[in-house]
């Protein structure tokens, strides 16, 4: 937007503060080359434009805003004179895209004193080379560190998901390996057992008895029922009871392996009525290398379906081979999210997942939301940690008119009222000197408010701080189009 050029004054182009100092043959040539324009009420430039002027306001309000999304987000507000907008890194030249980063436009009729950015950036290097200099080394400088510090955070998350994944591997891994050498022993003894009843005084018939009750005998370990401990302490006396009174030795020792896999008094009232007395103790040492070995082998599925588990949760959080930006449900992110950082967050502190599952699948980047869920889950942890380590975490979805929301709410000291503004700030953080890099939350808001039009908000007092995000549920005009996940 062009404004109305006017006069320009030397003498009131020098008594603003950033030309206070210049000769009058720099105030020469400055109104030689730049101009004086008027302005009405209405925006000046916009964000993304092709940067070509610098602006210094003579006189009037100016208002500076960023585009967040769908919304302009007012950043300053002044009617100080002599404060300056636009093209402020012309002197960079081709090594920065040389575009406005934010929109500027006034609220009352203004005067600037406007420089074109290629005399701006002439004057800078010609006036101020020692300015200049300091001022690129800073910037490129304040980028490079930017980089690091963010690959430092991303290494961090990677080691303490890893080291928790290990963790969460360890253990049905260890069950397996355990699981499969009792199994080995298991399987020995009953084959010794299988010799010493094929050389006993059994008949064919017996022996055919015995076989089908130990089909009958592993289907029902299939279906054994979840006992309370009461309720399994009750049926371990009564088991141990039955076998007393049979003459089955070490009854006390076979009752709650029995009772594990669902057998009770009933049942074994019906095994001793189709072998006999004389057989009876003989298969009731069969049917417990049988139940066993089911029960081992029902331990060695559960851990291997655990580590599986596992690894989908890891491929899943990783998003490897997955669309970059696609239709992505939340729950799932959130789970292989938690499961990834079950090891951090630890026994002591609850967790609580209250997830509205009628939530349609959203347009995301799944990948990047998964660090987000990580960076806000581990400031939760960290928070409750602060506090003797134990707490709550509750983890809540619900559609808020337009927009998914995904809370995480801890039972912390909340985040203090005088610091609440600068939370997402670059490079502020609370932790303790090499416990945080200060850019947790400022690459969650980058991802949730630049890359997903969405907003992070947060709500705190002690006991109760929730962080907020809120994610439209389709997507941005100038979205590419999300793939269906399969």
């Amino acid at each position: 937007m062009s404004g109305q050029v006017m006069p320009c004054s030397a003498r009131e182009i020098g008594s603003l503060f950033l030309f206070e100092e210049l000769t009058p043959e720099q105030l020469g040539r400055l109104c030689a080359e730049g101009r004086v324009e008027r302005f009405e009420p209405g925006p000046v430039y916009t964000e993304g434009e092709p940067a070509t002027c610098f602006y210094v306001m003579i006189e009037g309000t100016v208002v500076l805003y960023r585009r967040v999304g769908g919304d302009d987000v007012e950043v300053s507000r002044t009617s100080q004179r002599g404060v300056y907008a636009g093209a402020m890194q012309a002197y960079l030249g081709d090594r920065v895209p040389q575009v406005y980063n934010n929109s500027m436009r006034v609220t009352e009729p203004t005067r600037f004193f406007v420089l074109p950015a290629d005399t701006f950036a002439s004057i800078m290097r010609e006036w101020f080379p020692m300015a200049a200099h300091l001022l690129e080394g800073l910037f490129f400088g304040s980028k490079s560190t930017q980089r690091a510090i963010g690959q430092r955070e991303r290494l961090l998350a990677l080691g303490s998901l890893s080291a928790g994944l290990t963790h969460e591997l360890n253990n049905p891994a260890a069950a397996a390996v355990r699981a499969t050498a009792a199994l080995r022993e298991r399987v020995a003894k009953m084959r010794h057992k299988l010799r010493v009843i094929s050389a006993g005084p059994y008949t064919r018939e017996a022996l055919a008895n015995l076989i089908e009750i130990q089909e009958r005998t592993a289907e029902r370990v299939a279906k054994a029922p979840a006992l309370s401990p009461l309720e399994a302490s009750d049926r371990e006396d009564a088991v141990a009871d039955w076998l007393d009174d049979h003459g089955v030795p070490d009854g006390w020792r076979l009752a709650p392996v029995f009772v594990q896999a669902g057998l009770d008094p009933d049942w074994l009232e019906q095994v001793a009525a189709e072998v006999g007395p004389d057989v009876l103790p003989g298969a009731i040492g069969w049917l417990n290398y049988t139940v066993e070995t089911e029960l081992l082998m029902d331990e060695i599925e559960d851990s291997t379906t655990r580590v599986s588990t596992l690894v989908d949760a890891a491929k899943q959080y990783s998003q490897l081979d997955r669309a970059p930006f696609r239709h992505a449900d939340v729950h799932e992110l959130l789970d292989s999210t938690l499961l990834m950082l079950s090891g951090k967050i630890g026994p002591r502190i609850e967790v609580v997942k209250d997830y509205d599952r009628t939530l349609p699948k959203i347009p995301a980047y799944p990948a990047e939301l998964n660090q987000v869920w990580t960076n806000l889950i581990d400031n939760a942890v960290s928070a409750i940690g602060g506090t003797g380590g134990e707490g709550t975490l509750t983890v809540r979805t619900a559609r808020e008119h337009d927009r998914l929301l995904v809370e995480f709410r801890d039972t912390g000291p909340g985040v203090p009222q005088e610091i609440r503004g600068r939370i997402f700030d670059p490079f502020f953080t609370t932790k303790p000197v090499g416990q945080g890099t200060g850019l947790g939350l400022d690459i969650s808001w980058r991802i949730v408010v630049n890359k997903h039009h969405g907003t992070l908000q947060v709500e705190s007092e002690p006991g109760d701080t929730r962080f907020q995000v809120l994610l439209p549920l389709t997507a941005a005009d100038d979205a590419p189009p999300p793939e269906e996940s399969p």
